[in-house]
């Protein structure tokens, strides 16, 4: 006797070796024994042989018709002999009777199971949607099928090229776009970055970057809603300075400027000025909402993506030729030893008197000039650097070595800028948003020049004050902090007021650019309700101790500006191919820093070098280069010689922050697995 069973939704069939009340012991073909319970039992037979019923079955089941099955089909509840007798005849043959089964089985948008080897056949508009159902599925998979075969000779069909971003970068693993890329990286073998390439998915490597950035950052666009920027109503007392701000001529959101009083007198009060919106912006409002949405400005070269629009940055900004409103911090030192005297926060109106800008000035503020007040210059100094400004530049240059000196003591080590900062210039692009085929100029500003260094540490010394100024007064703020210098130990963000050990303070909140930085303008508020109540501003701070919003500022800022200065390299690394592209540069020096990592010697480039292994740290080596991707931001070189015997010393940290910059701009993080299964494929301290 033999039986046929339901075996969690598969058909078996073997012969019963024994029988009992509820369960059966049932051998199959392959001689492996099973225990079967009594109620997943179909049929009982003495022939044919198992193996030759449902090969009969099988065969005999393709020929029924489903639709013609289901109009023969009863309305009530049926049993698959039922149907059999109707749709064969009656009675059916046990072939006749299986094949039913298996067929009833696998259509179940045409029937519905009811039990053991019953169904109910479903309603008609029911069977109409499935049958479209299964005609769109199989329309799709043709659809995807001639997608990968386009893609596989290197075509790139319009729906996957407009999709292209979301299913590089996020994917919906169900869309069919996604899945014709991964069906024809899976046949070319080619990775499916490379693939959408050949195919020319990427008609412009930088607007591959750009519009890939924009997708992950701004996926509604970087246009701004309708803003009206608030005015400020307090009648704030003018300050009796005449301050001066300095930045590059691109900057418009002036949110620092600076001044000096009582040269001469023993006495030397230095006022650091910040434009104030939060005066005017308050928690919750349009302007607020827009700015934490967005966190902060987006750097890049030729092009800027501001925190807030135009028009209301030029109500706030430090315009010169204007009496604006400010939170200044004036701090008074001995002009002999230069100790501080104290300090104090006022909220103000402070006329500018110039907007000084560091590519019309930095060539005549040499340390000379500052240091030497009797040496003249053998050109003519720019029109606004008159004689009482240039003793008040001299007093701040002096100052500021003095601050960085005392920073230093504390920090453990002396800062060192062994390396320039590079600067990029798009020929012609005059702000608008580039194309990526502009030419580019690369030129360096050395770190700690004297302008850099005197607006650095005025902002290091408003920004240590005003945090130990909140922390006294027991007011949360957004901080900074490092544990300490040790390899590996990074600057954090929170509300309590740690030592930052990089900088060498007790404690460091960012304040000093609310018109950039919403970490910034948070602090602001708080130090607004500071000014205006002393003692009692826990109490009227817009933030209080422990306050969640504070925690999820600072994780949705730290997570936005690590996104923007990952941009920022990522294009500045490729503005730096283009530079050598456009130069016809095929060689450069360059000096090994780690492992096969070398930095070139007057470009901001790390690159992997062949040839470089085993050479120590500091070797300078000239080197051929390889061919330029522009997408995966890769070019590799190969040492062609040796420039020197003994190598130089490299600070480590340096090393370490040049590494960083590699692996920054290094190969495009890419989310398309074709891999996946069957079914699964269904701190510049004062920036």
């Amino acid at each position: 006797m033999f039986a046929l069973f339901d075996e969690a939704g598969k058909f078996l069939a073997g012969r019963i070796l024994s029988e009992a009340e509820a369960s059966l012991q049932v051998e199959l073909e392959s001689g492996k024994r099973v225990k079967v319970k009594a109620a997943h039992v179909l049929l009982k037979f003495e022939k044919p042989a198992p193996a030759e019923l449902l090969s009969a079955a099988q065969d005999l089941g393709t020929s029924i018709e489903l639709d013609l099955a289901w109009e023969f089909a009863p309305q009530e509840e049926f049993g698959f002999a039922d149907l059999a007798a109707v749709y064969f005849q009656d009675p059916p043959t046990l072939p006749q009777q299986v094949a039913t089964l298996l067929r009833l089985y696998e259509a179940p948008h045409y029937f519905r199971r009811a039990g053991k080897g019953r169904f109910k056949k479903a309603p008609a508009e029911i069977v109409q949607q499935a049958l479209a159902a299964i005609e769109k599925k199989r329309l799709l998979q043709l659809q995807i099928a001639d997608w990968a075969q386009a893609l596989g000779r290197g075509e790139c069909p319009q729906p996957i090229r407009e999709q292209l971003y979301k299913i590089l970068f996020r994917p919906d693993k169900n869309a069919p776009e996604y899945k014709a890329v991964v069906e024809a990286a899976r046949a070319t073998q080619l990775a499916p970055l490379e693939l959408l390439q050949r195919a020319g998915a990427i008609d412009s490597p930088y607007q591959f970057h750009w519009r890939r950035f924009l997708f992950e950052n701004f996926p509604k666009g970087y246009g701004f809603p309708p803003l009206v920027a608030p005015e400020i109503r307090d009648d704030l007392p003018e300050a009796g300075v005449q301050a001066y701000s300095i930045d590059d001529s691109a900057t418009t959101e002036i949110d620092d400027a600076l001044s000096v009083q009582g040269l001469g007198t023993g006495t030397v009060t230095v006022g650091i000025h910040i434009a104030a919106p939060a005066l005017a912006v308050q928690r919750g409002d349009p302007v607020d909402n827009v700015s934490r949405t967005r966190l902060s400005t987006v750097y890049m070269p030729g092009y800027k993506i501001t925190m807030l629009p135009d028009e209301v940055v030029q109500r706030y900004t430090l315009q010169e030729g204007r009496a604006c409103p400010a939170v200044s911090l004036y701090v008074a030192f001995r002009e002999d030893t230069l100790e501080v005297l104290g300090h104090d926060t006022r909220l103000e109106r402070v006329p500018i008197a110039h907007n000084l800008r560091h590519d019309q000035i930095d060539h005549a503020v040499t340390e000379q000039w500052l240091e030497d007040l009797a040496f003249q210059p053998t050109e003519p100094e720019p029109a606004p650097l008159n004689p009482a400004l240039r003793q008040e530049l001299a007093f701040l240059h002096r100052l500021a070595r003095h601050l960085k000196a005392q920073r230093e003591l504390v920090r453990g080590k002396p800062e060192t800028f062994n390396r320039p900062d590079y600067t990029f210039k798009l020929v012609g692009n005059e702000g608008a948003e580039p194309h990526g085929r502009e030419q580019v100029v690369i030129g360096t500003r050395s770190r700690g020049a004297p302008l850099d260094l005197l607006v650095a540490e005025a902002m290091i010394l408003a920004n240590s004050t005003w945090g130990q100024w909140l922390a006294e007064l027991g007011v949360p703020a957004i901080y900074r902090s490092q544990a300490s210098l040790a390899p590996g130990v990074k600057v954090r963000m929170g509300t309590k007021a740690l030592p930052h050990a990089g900088i060498g303070v007790k404690s460091y909140a960012w304040s000093t650019s609310p018109l950039r930085r919403y970490t910034d303008l948070v602090n602001q508020w708080q130090i607004i309700a500071c000014a205006r109540h002393g003692r009692t501003a826990a109490l009227a701070a817009p933030f209080k101790p422990k306050d969640a919003e504070l925690f999820a500022i600072i994780s949705g800022f730290d997570a936005a500006y690590s996104a923007y200065n990952g941009y920022q390299a990522t294009i500045e690394r490729y503005w730096t191919l283009k530079y050598l592209q456009q130069q016809g540069i095929t060689e450069l020096e360059a000096t090994v820093f780690k492992d096969n990592l070398a930095r070139a010697d007057t470009l901001p480039l790390v690159l992997p070098v062949l040839g470089a292994q085993g050479l120590a740290r500091g070797t300078r080596v000239r080197v051929k280069l390889g061919a330029i991707d522009e997408v995966a931001l890769d070019v590799t070189g190969t040492v062609l010689e040796r420039l020197d015997s003994m190598p130089a010393a490299v600070e480590e940290e340096e090393a370490e922050e040049a590494e960083a910059e590699h692996l920054a701009a290094g190969p495009i993080a890419i989310a398309v697995d074709v891999n996946e299964s069957a079914e699964a494929s269904g701190d510049n301290a004062s920036s």
